[in-house]
């Protein structure tokens, strides 16, 4: 009887895939390159296939493959392949027990929503206009989208008292009250091109017109400009709100008449671009898990206000408005 060596067990594995399973070729040949890198390994230790233990197979698949460059989603086949070969090899018996019987697979998580990219904003951004009240609404939403990465919910549900005008380091500073996912506040620095819209809006006469005082007298920020479903003598107040599916029905409207892909005209498209262009400034880490809410508050709310004037700067520096050409880019240069 003929030794029994790694590359006779693979061979003969491999055979087995191609012949009787109708494997193609090139799963055949990605499976030979898995589990000879895999003999290869367990020489470094002393072993050989029949010896390998889970450690060892955890070790090859996880660490070891991730300094070679594979990510996780391409590292699934590798742990297939070692588990199938373990099984056809526990099932020969030229080992005792299957070491890759519980190897695990890497999370890979699902794939993040498109984001949108930086020219696409600035193109959706202008595309409202401020010819009359909707349009500087619209344009006042996008602007907060773009400028502090608000979620959908978080920006429907804002009123008027939410806007915090003050003065940090000698400059105006617009800071929004945010109230997101788990009921979890946040305070954040809105950009100055943010800050001159809210005001534009909060100033049109057809705002003042409304009644959109609620029963804590505080005011609905964002308002519709009619409410079909209640009559309109009611409405005033909560009615008067904003909500989120008008809200994604804007930007869709706004983002197809400016010639922008469907799968970027969302309100998780314009977060994932201001997360995206604060890592790409080189924001610390920390700040922006802050700025983008998804830390508990309570265990940040004393860093957010010792950081805010670093979180000013910041946002100053690296927000995606700071990098477009808005219908106040002007006006915000000579004002700060």
């Amino acid at each position: 009887m003929s030794e029994i060596t790694d590359k006779s067990m693979i061979l003969e594995w491999l055979e087995l895939m191609e012949h009787n399973q109708n494997r193609a070729i090139g799963t055949v040949n990605k499976y030979h390159a898995y589990l000879t890198r895999l003999s290869e390994f367990l020489k470094t230790r002393g072993k050989d296939l029949r010896k390998a233990e889970k450690e060892d197979l955890e070790q090859f698949t996880g660490i070891v493959a991730h300094q070679r460059g594979m990510l996780p989603r391409s590292r699934r086949p590798l742990v297939a392949a070692v588990r199938k070969f373990y099984f056809w090899a526990k099932e020969q018996w030229y080992v005792d027990a299957n070491p890759a019987a519980d190897l695990s697979y890497p999370t890979t998580g699902e794939r993040l929503p498109n984001g949108m990219t930086l020219k696409n904003a600035g193109k959706l951004l202008l595309q409202p206009g401020l010819d009359d009240f909707k349009s500087v609404r619209d344009t006042a939403i996008l602007s907060l989208f773009m400028g502090c990465g608000l979620r959908v919910g978080g920006l429907a549900s804002l009123n008027q008292e939410d806007l915090i005008f003050t003065e940090i380091e000698d400059k105006e500073w617009m800071l929004v009250r945010v109230i997101e996912k788990g009921d979890r506040e946040r305070l954040m620095p809105a950009p100055h091109e943010a800050r001159l819209l809210l005001r534009a809006y909060l100033g049109h006469p057809d705002l003042k017109r409304l009644d959109r005082t609620l029963e804590d007298g505080r005011q609905v920020l964002f308002v519709s400009m009619h409410n079909n479903n209640v009559p309109p003598h009611e409405y005033h107040g909560k009615n008067t709100r904003l909500n989120e599916r008008n809200i994604h029905r804007m930007i869709v409207k706004h983002g197809e008449a400016a010639g922008i892909p469907r799968d970027q005209c969302h309100p998780h498209a314009l977060r994932h671009l201001y997360g995206t262009e604060l890592t790409e400034s080189d924001v610390q880490q920390r700040k922006i898990q802050v700025l983008l809410g998804h830390a508990c508050m309570k265990s940040t709310a004393r860093y957010q206000h010792v950081a805010m004037r670093s979180l000013a700067t910041a946002v100053e520096e690296a927000n995606p408005l700071s990098k477009l050409h808005t219908p106040v880019t002007d006006l915000a240069k000579q004002l700060t």
